[in-house]
């Protein structure tokens, strides 16, 4: 049957081309002395709607680092992730000239603020066209820009001589058509720098020439050489099509390692049967590509190259297996210098930072998470390109979620990646290990009902907020939705939905849909409370008890039983071990949220009962009469519904001493994490 049902999922080919709307031609030189890149664009742009467009809007993304009225610092207060700016150390982009044939359109450039009105804000500008440019007509644009990079800070700067060289031209923004994601009409989408945003732009070819000291190692987004070498400087060109960004690095003691993921060494035949049946598809189909491998590390963690190298092989295998291959020839790993974490854990298109350190150890999760984390927006962000900026959760949630599956599976339960100060919190106080749906339920029980997930990323109530609802609590409801459809069903429809919308810009009701096709389900109900609302899932056992059934005494029929009879039959029935029990279980709904859940007995002898609620009324009442007293009672044996915010009140039994170790572990644990999460949002 799901043969069938994955044909009918997938009416884009799963290795289509992206339309390459915003295709950039870029040249740039550094100066690593002045910390500042002088570039050129020419931009080929072309309007793919049916309506005539009068003016073009620009990100100019590196003004937020500009001075301290930005939107970006206002909101930040010049921190990010622990990460400070440093004093009088600002960034800029200036646009020097912007042409289009033979008109000057530089004198028309107006700094727009469309979020919040910040006349100070100068990271979003518009440029009104001497005409209209028609449907499907296409522009070019030649802009010479001078940028003024920051000592790094949130994703894009400089460290001594290390360079990570992000949103650092001038970029175009999306124009939306009626029906596409929540357009209504023909319009720009084209927000302001936020604190808490990411990004959001049109896929597109780039060609890029970076000129750099000739002692510099270069890495950027794409397949690069040396095309022109002098002994002072040397120029390196980069290419790279279907792409929504383009970023670079450069830093003389960078050592470069390159290796190619092999798929016929790292897939096993049984693996690519078991994906093809999964999916319904040809093995052809599930067969991976080999792919080219560059890191480019500090000099000081040569020795954890290994652990790198895995990580990405892991990840190009997991997600294509899961999702479809990865369709690009090469991926970089940077690794940022001490002092440089402001670049590290980052993505961009066939390019990502990760993060390591000396105090790291094998078990800990770093840098594997790190980096299967940042491959992983290769998939989620890289090529089902999400507005970011209004949908953060439906990139950082799925790759909370795929990341986690990923970590589960090849490398198993790990410790807790938290930081005191920045020593790994289990050399502070030792925890066990976890695995993933753990960790992310940790997070996302530290603020389970400031915010909706559906809401734009700026607007959530704080930093706090915005980690809970755009990583952990996603990644939990993902993995609740997982144990309600069952993990095949699920990863069908996440695989159709990524084949579906590969470069294309989807929107939240496009991933329900794909759910209930694959599901064969209508999950609006879990969506609504779980996506769309904000109401906390409780469920509790009440009270529970099982007490022997005493021989009733009184007028029955003609026959009086007393008192001295109905004992007598009890200590006979007690002597034959007869005798009956009643067991009585109220279980509650203490939250707004409404789901059916399953509920276990367990009796003496092995005995057991299931029974599923559908939770709609505030309590139910449970009455067995057997032979066996009640031991325990669970809700959600399974653990089906991690959205759940208190798993200690979900079972009761009638041994006292099995309670003591899950209580004090759950604790201890969410006690540490919310201290983490609180420090981090003091910061904020």
């Amino acid at each position: 049957m799901h043969r069938l049902l994955i044909a009918a999922l997938l009416p884009v080919c799963a290795f289509a081309q992206a339309n390459n709307i915003a295709n950039y031609d870029l040249t740039a030189r550094l100066d690593p002395v002045k910390k500042t890149v002088e570039g050129h664009e020419t931009l080929r742009w072309t309007n793919i709607s049916t309506e005539p467009v009068a003016e073009l809007q620009f990100h100019l993304y590196m003004n937020a680092f500009r001075n301290e009225k930005s939107t970006f610092m206002k909101e930040s207060g010049g921190q990010l992730r622990g990460d400070r700016s440093h004093n009088d150390s600002w960034g800029w982009i200036d646009v020097k000239s912007l042409r289009t044939g033979g008109a000057d359109l530089t004198k028309s450039i107006q700094f727009i603020a469309p979020d919040d009105g910040n006349a100070d804000d100068r990271t979003v500008i518009r440029v009104p066209l001497p005409k209209p440019l028609g449907p499907g007509q296409e522009i070019a644009l030649d802009i010479d820009f001078h940028t003024q990079l920051p000592h790094v800070f949130a994703r894009t700067g400089y460290h001594g001589d290390f360079f990570l060289v992000g949103q650092w031209f001038p970029k175009i923004g999306v124009f939306e058509t009626p029906a596409q994601r929540y357009a209504t009409k023909a319009q720009w989408n084209c927000h302001q720098f936020h604190a808490t945003t990411e990004f959001y732009a049109d896929f597109g070819r780039y060609t890029a020439k970076l000129t750099v000291p000739s002692n510099y190692v270069v890495g950027a987004t794409g397949e690069g050489v040396p095309i022109q070498r002098t002994e002072r400087e040397t120029t390196y060109q980069f290419m790279q099509a279907n792409v929504h960004d383009f970023a670079w690095t450069a830093q003389p003691t960078f050592r470069r390692h390159q290796r190619m993921f092999r798929a016929s060494e790292w897939v096993s035949d049984r693996e690519l049967d078991a994906t093809a049946k999964r999916f319904g598809i040809a093995r052809d189909e599930a067969r991976l590509s080999d792919v080219n491998m560059i890191l480019l590390l500090q000099p000081e963690h040569d020795s954890q190259a290994d652990r790198h190298f895995r990580a990405v092989a892991n990840a190009i295998k997991y997600f294509g297996l899961w999702y479809g291959r990865y369709p690009h020839h090469t991926i970089t790993v940077v690794d940022p210098p001490h002092g440089g974490g402001g670049a590290g854990g980052m993505e961009y298109p066939t390019f990502i930072t990760a993060g390591t350190s000396w105090i790291d150890t094998p078990g800990n999760g770093e840098p594997e998470e790190v980096v299967v984390h940042e491959f992983g927006h290769q998939f989620w962000q890289g090529m089902v390109a999400t507005n970011e900026f209004e949908e953060a959760w439906m990139d950082e949630g799925f790759n909370t979620y795929s990341t986690g599956k990923v970590m589960d599976v090849a490398y198993g339960a790990r410790t807790l990646p938290l930081r005191i100060m920045g020593i790994p919190l289990q050399f502070i106080m030792p925890t066990g290990v976890l695995k993933s749906d753990a960790i992310d339920r940790a997070g996302y029980l530290t603020g389970p009902k400031i915010d909706s997930l559906a809401r734009m990323a700026w607007q959530y109530q704080n930093t706090q907020s915005y980690f809970v609802n755009s990583y952990a609590r996603p990644g939990v409801m993902l993995r609740s939705l997982e144990n309600l459809l069952g993990e095949d069903t699920m990863a069908r429809a996440m695989r159709a939905y990524q084949q579906r919308w590969r470069w294309r810009h989807p929107a939240a009701p496009d991933f329900f849909r794909a759910v209930n096709e694959a599901s064969g389900r209508d999950m609006t109900w879990f969506f609504d409370q779980f996506v769309n609302g904000s109401n906390v899932l409780d469920y509790r056992i009440a009270e529970a008890s099982s007490d022997t059934v005493d021989t009733a005494r009184g007028e029955f029929n003609g026959r009086t039983v007393t008192a001295k009879d109905a004992g007598k039959t009890d200590r006979d029935l007690k002597k034959a071990k007869k005798q009956m029990y009643e067991t009585k279980v109220t279980v509650r709904r203490e939250g707004e949220a409404i789901t059916p859940v399953d509920i276990r007995f367990d009796f003496e002898k092995g005995v057991v009962e299931r029974r599923q609620w559908n939770g709609q009324y505030r309590w139910m009442k449970y009455t067995f009469t057997k032979p066996q007293k009640l031991t325990q009672v669970q809700l959600d044996p399974d653990r089906k519904m991690l959205l759940d915010a208190n798993f200690t009140n979900n079972s009761y039994t009638l041994d006292k001493t099995h309670l003591g170790t899950s209580i004090k572990w759950s604790s201890t644990l969410l006690f540490w994490v919310q201290w983490m999460m609180a420090a981090v949002s003091a910061m904020a």
